[in-house]
């Protein structure tokens, strides 16, 4: 009856839910009243009054605004007891009572009815998630006129979808049940619990509103690793709820006759109203276990595509408010905001390098580290290599082909920073040069020219100075490449020089036989001094991108400012605790030696955040390992808790960033 009332006044028009919803979620006290007479005159304006604009979505701004916790861990905000808290209350009786769904077992979508996208895809049927709600309410209230009550089971609503669809009724069926046993998953949190109950000798059983069979339900709790339980009480075999309190009284009759008529019995489970009020009112007691998804409204992007939206949500809220992780401010930053980002880059990199007959793929230093370490989860058999390079050391390398871009890196982008002009050389590694110019002038607008000047005079000097690490180079690239003919380069971003440089030095310095495609994540953008930099190669895709590009989700490529530290947002995601790489030199046994330069000043903060980028890409892929298309997730899909991290003035991002010390440069 509530779904029914819910849905009638909530659901049927989405201008009514939007408004209900964006004045009600996160309220408590006397504001949850008024949300509902809101509620009811909004219903009232729009039937009766004739007010239609009302069903129809207000203006909104273009990206979601959302007030995320800043300085707590939301995975800290659920206040749950833990294992030995819980343990010890639920000790002090003789029948522990379970619900099932959000409580035991765990789906991984953020509602219920989004499994029904799944449903729906292996039957080929348009709508199904629409169709199988309105299903369900049918059947139910066909069985209220016949029997008066609305328990139903699933051949029932099946019944009813069959006639409504012409799907046949026994194959819908099973492909319900074998939906819901292949993504079903155990709460780690209640099972530590449950399975040290049956250790301990307690008498546990099964208490649940749920249309699917006992059969089912005890195959579901099986592959769940639940054993052990006496007694398992479904609505729908019973024609008694929870919800009504009658379902609560059938299961303390018989554990009175078992067990007599003192025996102490609780309930635990996660809805208000079924699991607790009713459980005590039948004179029980209850443990309310705060339901995972209770904070998804306030915290979650809502602004993502329907299915890949509800398995984000579901993953990222299952995790963490089931109680069994606690994560740090680092590590949440990665698992909510990089790893839906990650897990789909790599899967785009996935298909390209699989549509393309790439066969190697070459993840550049530093941002390439995690890339690739999330990569090798995904797709261990690939073949992936983790290589060696920088800014400066690309500039260097290319500089005799690429002299423009050496001097606007290493040069015109730190006029203004105070910087001397040796200082300077010594970070262009020409410090033998120095003698040669007035070495204390500071680099200014007005002294530029003097300076590139300087350059252009030097010049041959300059190739000469950098011509051996650029043949050390090349050795360690051709060892790398091996007998690979067509490579990918992989980046974060942003206009895509590492690429450009390697593939200019292997056609013209290096002559290695293999063709170079780059991917990088996102473009330079409208904000960036140099906007159109790259659009020849993405024009002729040598260069691919991922989030956004001038021809790609260009909403995003108006939204990605730099300038309001954007990129260094998204860098911090895939940095490195590693220091930073210079280039390249002879060792002492005559090798190809690295040499760096800054170490990372933060390195476990970054190695957190890789923490929670892995969590995720594995949670994500133990979750979806038998359905290949939930990792088709969009660059603007992917992109999406990020613009919700970005709003509010990046408020919650630069709470995260103070911690670190990202810049971006060529030193």
């Amino acid at each position: 009856m509530k779904s029914n009332i819910y849905n009638f006044l909530v659901n049927r028009k989405p201008g009514i839910k939007e408004r209900y919803h964006s004045y009600h979620d996160g309220t408590t006290g006397a504001r949850k009243i008024l949300s509902w007479l809101y509620l009811l005159l909004l219903n009232f304006a729009y039937y009766i009054l004739q007010f239609k604009w009302l069903g129809n979505y207000k203006p909104s701004s273009s990206y979601e605004s959302k007030k995320l916790s800043i300085g707590i861990p939301e995975s800290h905000l659920m206040k749950h007891l833990s294992v030995e808290e819980l343990l010890s209350e639920l000790m002090k009786y003789d029948v522990i009572s379970f619900d099932i769904f959000d409580t035991l077992i765990l789906r991984p979508f953020s509602e219920p009815t989004d499994l029904f996208y799944i449903i729906g895809e292996k039957l080929g049927y348009l709508d199904f998630k629409r169709i199988r709600i309105e299903c369900e309410v049918a059947a139910r209230n066909k069985k209220y006129k016949h029997s008066g009550s609305y328990e139903v089971n699933l051949k029932e609503i099946w019944n009813e979808v069959e006639i409504k669809t012409g799907i046949n009724a026994e194959y819908g069926y099973k492909t319900e049940v074998e939906t819901e046993l292949s993504l079903c998953y155990p709460n780690r949190y209640m099972q530590q619990i449950y399975e040290r109950l049956v250790s301990a000798g307690k008498h546990i059983v099964i208490t649940s509103d749920m249309y699917l069979p006992v059969r089912v339900m005890q195959e579901l709790l099986e592959e769940c690793n639940y054993c052990g339980y006496e007694d398992l009480y479904i609505s729908c075999e019973y024609q008694e709820s929870k919800y009504t309190g009658t379902l609560f009284a059938k299961m303390i009759e018989d554990q009175r006759k078992n067990y007599g008529p003192n025996v102490k019995i609780i309930h635990v489970g996660d809805n208000e109203n079924s699991d607790y009020t009713q459980a005590r009112r039948a004179g029980i007691n209850a443990y309310l276990y705060s339901n995972i998804n209770k904070n998804s409204l306030l915290y979650r992007s809502y602004d993502i595509s329907p299915i890949i939206g509800g398995a984000y949500r579901g993953v990222i809220n299952n995790r963490l408010y089931s109680g069994i992780s606690k994560l740090n401010l680092n590590q949440e930053y990665g698992f909510i905001y990089g790893g839906l980002f990650v897990a789909g880059y790599c899967h785009f990199i996935h298909e390209y390098c699989r549509q393309n007959s790439v066969d190697k793929l070459l993840f550049l230093s530093r941002d390439g580290q995690i890339l690739k370490k999330a990569y090798d989860l995904l797709y261990p058999n690939e073949n992936t290599e983790y290589v060696l390079i920088s800014r400066i050391a690309a500039a260097k390398w290319s500089a005799k082909y690429m002299k423009y871009d050496y001097i606007r890196k290493l040069v015109r982008h730190k006029i203004g920073q105070k910087k001397s002009f040796s200082q300077i050389l010594k970070e262009m590694e020409l410090g033998e040069l120095i003698s040669e110019l007035d070495k204390d002038d500071l680099l200014t607008s007005d002294n530029i020219n003097t300076f590139e000047d300087f350059i252009d005079r030097n010049w041959g000097k300059i190739i000469t100075i950098y011509s051996k690490e650029t043949e050390l180079a090349g050795k360690y690239y051709r060892r790398i490449v091996g007998d690979s003919t067509n490579a990918v380069v992989i980046d974060i971003g942003w206009a895509g020089s590492g690429f450009v440089a390697l593939k200019t030095l292997f056609e013209k310095e290096w002559n290695i036989d293999c063709r170079l495609t780059g991917v990088v994540a996102g473009t330079n953008t409208v904000f960036n001094s140099e906007p159109d930099m790259s659009e020849t190669f993405i024009l002729d895709k040598s260069l691919v991108s991922y989030l956004y590009s001038s021809m790609d989700n260009r909403d995003l490529w108006k939204k990605h400012n730099p300038n309001r530290g954007y990129n260094l947002f998204f860098e911090l995601l895939t940095s490195s605790p590693s220091p930073s790489f210079k280039g390249f030199k002879v060792s002492a046994t005559g090798d190809i030696e690295p040499y760096y330069g800054k170490a990372e000043p933060n390195p476990e903060g970054i190695k957190d955040i890789w923490d929670g980028i892995l969590t995720f890409v594995v949670d994500y892929k133990k979750r979806f390992k038998d359905y290949p298309y939930m990792f088709n997730i969009s660059g603007r899909d992917a992109y999406a808790p990020m613009v919700l991290a970005a709003s509010n003035n990046e408020k919650y991002l630069k709470d995260i960033y103070k911690n670190f010390s990202l810049t971006i440069g060529v030193e």
